[in-house]
């Protein structure tokens, strides 16, 4: 198994039986499935998951595997309420393309696309597409293998597409400075794609190694986040990109994390954006206690841009800490996230932020991890909802078989 990009501390594999349903803080959480390490499931999946149009879920594990090098996988709903997992593809060899840690996107054919953070062609990592076949099977092809610099390498992301089909990510290292890119591809229309560097980090105060991908705003303007910033691991950055004619882009900085006691710092995640504009993220830690934030930047007349915190989360805080997933709203305005640590038995928490007044904004726990493991441990990516707002995502760690789960949280 490769070493993460950072580690949270050792993990204990359990082997449990798994029940159904279990009653934490305010909501059931239910398990769809168990990864088992010494299966061919996979296991370890740091992603999140998406949907089809069929209720089918979709997703990836970091790790494991016929070859233990991570698989796609999905899981399809059973007419009891069970789920039947089937993998759609397990990465083989390092040329295949190796570990990937962001999640998957469909086009409009039901293609899905995805990345692998290491291995490939030329061993910096791929972005691959899954097509399927009239049989059930699935077809891979990697449409881009990053170098070790130029056009970047180890991408940790999950893409997007624009309105055009093209697809938008970001690497954690190469590029001209060796310090991560945000690139471009587009279809060539004969099953090739073009490779297009948007911007190449160059470390030092503006920022370097984005972790997350970025997302668009209704003008068409790109915002994603660095972790570091300075000569050592630094607060990070959030960041825009704006086109400016002749396929060139102006890269700004939104806001530099503090290490002052009151900032959160290095957001690992990426940022969401409201109807007006505003962007809303998530720090791994710092913060007024230490466990990270969830912060909000509103754009000011003058170009700049305000920071206020909607919520900081206490370092071994029964509220939850250590924030690594992305923020969602529902369609009342409430954000909806997961710690990776802390609740009642420091194993992780999925909340809800509710907005109670001009400034305030209200934490409520949705469901606590337990100290069993039996419904997961440990969710580092966010949450997606169903038609029913019910929620979904994953853990990396614990479940029936120590090797994580995918689960629902019931509204």
């Amino acid at each position: 198994m490769p070493a993460r990009r950072f580690s949270i501390g050792l993990r204990v594999a359990l082997a449990m039986l798994a029940m159904t349903v279990f009653v934490s803080g305010t909501c059931a959480a239910k398990v769809l499935h168990n990864f088992n390490p010494k299966g061919l499931d996979g296991n370890s999946p740091e992603a999140g998951v998406i949907f089809d149009a069929a209720g089918n879920l979709y997703g990836t594990t970091h790790v494991g595997g016929p070859n233990g090098h991570g698989t796609v996988f999905e899981l399809i709903p059973n007419a009891d309420g069970t789920w039947t997992e089937k993998v759609l593809y397990a990465f083989g060899n390092n040329l295949d393309g190796i570990f990937p840690l962001g999640g998957l996107i469909f086009d409009a054919a039901g293609n899905l696309y995805g990345t692998t953070s290491e291995g490939g062609p030329r061993t910096g990592g791929t972005v691959f597409e899954l097509m399927p076949n009239a049989d059930g099977t699935w077809t891979k092809r990697i449409i881009l293998a990053f170098g070790r610099r130029q056009g970047g390498t180890g991408p940790t992301c999950t893409l997007i597409f624009d309105a055009a089909g093209n697809l938008y990510g970001t690497t954690g290292g190469g590029g001209t400075s060796g310090f991560g890119t945000v690139f471009e591809l587009k279809p060539n229309g004969d099953s090739t794609w073009t490779e297009l560097v948007l911007h190449n980090f160059r470390g030092g105060d503006l920022g370097f190694d984005p972790y997350a991908g970025v997302v668009f705003d209704a003008a068409g303007n790109l915002y994603g986040t660095t972790i570091d910033a300075g000569l050592n691991i630094g607060p990070g950055r959030v960041y825009e990109l704006i086109p400016s004619g002749n396929r060139l882009w102006s890269f700004k900085i939104l806001h530099k994390f503090k290490f002052d006691g009151h900032d959160g710092f290095i957001p690992f995640a990426g940022v969401t954006l409201d109807a007006p504009g505003n962007v809303y993220g998530t720090t791994y830690e710092g913060g007024s206690l230490g466990g990270g934030t969830a912060f909000e930047l509103t754009p000011n007349a003058d170009g700049t841009w305000m920071e206020k915190t909607l919520h900081n989360f206490k370092k071994n805080g029964k509220d939850g800490y250590i924030l690594v997933g992305d923020l969602i709203f529902d369609d009342s305005g409430n954000l909806y996230g997961t710690t990776v640590l802390g609740g009642s038995d420091d194993q992780g928490i999925v909340f809800e932020l509710t907005p109670s007044g001009e400034e305030a904004w209200t934490e409520k726990i949705l469901h606590q991890f337990k100290n069993d493991g039996r419904d997961g441990r440990e969710p580092w990516a966010g949450v997606i909802f169903d038609a029913n707002v019910n929620l979904y995502g994953t853990t990396v760690a614990g479940g029936a078989h120590g090797g994580g789960t995918v689960f629902e949280v019931l509204r």
